[in-house]
């Protein structure tokens, strides 16, 4: 999952960055390592150390990615089955710009 997507079912007043700052400091047995960021990559390089931990934590888990670091959210994004019909979450037909408003 994303920060983004994580944000997006909290709701209103939830964005990507307060995503990362409550996954920070989340318990001990929380998988932080599972959310990246929109573009496909990690976020934690100046925070955990080493620099490299998540992204060798998701390797182990089966996740590919780049020679940019980066993975194929369309092959490894989690889209978690959702109750209401209002929010989109990402699925593949629709693409988040910047703003936080969806584009087809």
């Amino acid at each position: 999952m994303t920060y983004g997507q994580i944000a997006e079912l909290l709701g209103d007043g939830y964005t990507p960055r307060t995503v990362g700052f409550c996954m920070h400091s989340s318990p001990e047995g929380t998988p932080w390592h599972r959310v990246l960021n929109a573009q496909g990559k990690t976020s934690t390089g100046r925070i955990v150390l080493p620099f490299d931990k998540q992204q060798r934590m998701l390797e182990q888990e089966g996740v590919v990615f780049d020679q940019n670091g980066r993975c194929d959210l369309e092959k490894f994004l989690h889209i978690p089955k959702v109750r209401s019909q209002n929010t989109s979450l990402y699925t593949k037909s629709t693409k988040r710009t910047r703003k936080g408003t969806n584009k087809s």
